[in-house]
């Protein structure tokens, strides 16, 4: 049986038709690309331009190698011209498909889940299945860098209720477009400074019914209160059109309060609830926003170092990609029976856990 969280937030799940119960990842697919970027390089462009602006004394106040120590991040992946949100997504889409030995026209369902888009209109999950030459029902799944748990929950929902027989959940990050690159004064960059975390990538799950196993518990919580502390404005209702709010902008320290705040008591009602310790985890996921912020999520919750899987200081942030990411990395090292948790954080503000067992 799934079981979720029993609370005002949400209730316990129930089996769904044919699937008895168990619904799981059978595949998972991930895509970088080629172009890397420095944040020796990224910090030289940006506060290049403020010394121009100012005259040689104005990107004083920003030594060599501050954003590098800062954030712990070295390197990150860059998209180049001509690849989008849904190139890397139909990248990884491919690569999940091929591992499960499975053609595009064996999904039934097609979930876009990503914080980024190709387009304002239409769902970015239709370009992905054009591409892909799905005839599965497709839409996206939104809810910034949770998105991908988001759909996978929701992937699973659909087959448990009977909606959806195999699934194909996909995630193409391009978060580096709404970076300031060019910031006209200190005020400026200390404001896109969260922004300079941002990477690339792609990735991509295959959820359908399994024999055991499979995802065995959901968690979330949300603190919508805080929906202003980070984002990108532009492109909705109130911001339509003007370049100005197409950047990344938010208070990295506030968004890290929340976090700390909200964030612990998820995870650890989930331990409760499934009666499960660290060591019971072959691996722990967390979205990784900078260095600082995954060591304090090691502080505050006790998770053995080495039950992570550290990606940030050589992709930075790839938004909801991350989980993803990582997933790929060790699948292969993975045995039935192996049991992970998701750790999903998302401005908005949203916490999100899953625990998934390996077929």
């Amino acid at each position: 049986m799934i079981r979720q969280a029993e609370g005002p937030r949400q209730r316990a799940g129930t089996g769904g038709a044919g699937t008895g119960g168990a619904v799981g990842i059978t595949a998972v697919g991930s895509l970088l690309p080629d172009e890397v970027v420095s944040s020796e390089r990224l910090q030289r462009e940006a506060v290049g331009g403020l010394r121009r602006e100012a005259g040689q004394g104005g990107g004083g106040s920003f030594p060599p190698g501050l954003l590098s120590q800062v954030t712990g991040i070295d390197t990150r992946r860059v998209a180049g011209e001509g690849v989008f949100a849904s190139t890397l997504a139909v990248g990884a889409g491919r690569r999940a498909l091929a591992g499960a030995g499975l053609d595009p026209l064996d999904v039934d369902l097609l979930l876009f889940a990503s914080a980024t888009r190709d387009v304002a209109e239409p769902a970015t999950a239709h370009i992905v299945q054009a591409e892909l030459g799905s005839k599965a029902h497709a839409l996206d799944v939104t809810n910034a860098c949770n998105s991908f748990v988001n759909g996978i929950d929701l992937a699973r929902s659909m087959i448990l209720a009977g909606r959806a027989r195999r699934a194909l959940v996909v995630t193409g990050e391009t978060p580096s477009r709404a970076v300031r690159t060019a910031p006209a004064d200190v005020a400026e960059f200390r404001d896109s400074f969260a922004g300079y975390t941002f990477g690339d990538a792609g990735a991509a799950v295959v959820v359908e019914a399994v024999e055991r196993g499979g995802i065995l518990d959901v968690d979330g919580e949300t603190c919508s209160e805080h929906w202003e502390v980070g984002g990108i404005p532009g492109g909705g209702s109130r911001h339509p059109r003007g370049d100005e709010y197409t950047y990344f902008r938010g208070d990295g320290h506030e968004l890290r309060r929340v976090f700390e705040k909200a964030g612990p008591a998820v995870v650890d009602r989930t331990l409760h609830r499934m009666a499960m310790e660290w060591d019971d985890f072959a691996k722990v996921l967390v979205h990784q926003v900078t260095v600082p912020y995954l060591e304090r999520f090691a502080e505050v919750t006790g998770v053995p170092r080495e039950k992570l899987v550290v990606t940030v200081p050589e992709l930075g942030n790839v938004a909801s990609a991350s989980i993803g990411v990582q997933l790929d990395r060790i699948h292969g090292q993975l045995a039935p029976g192996d049991r992970v948790l998701f750790v999903g954080l998302g401005g908005g503000i949203s916490i999100m856990t899953m625990v998934w067992e390996k077929s």
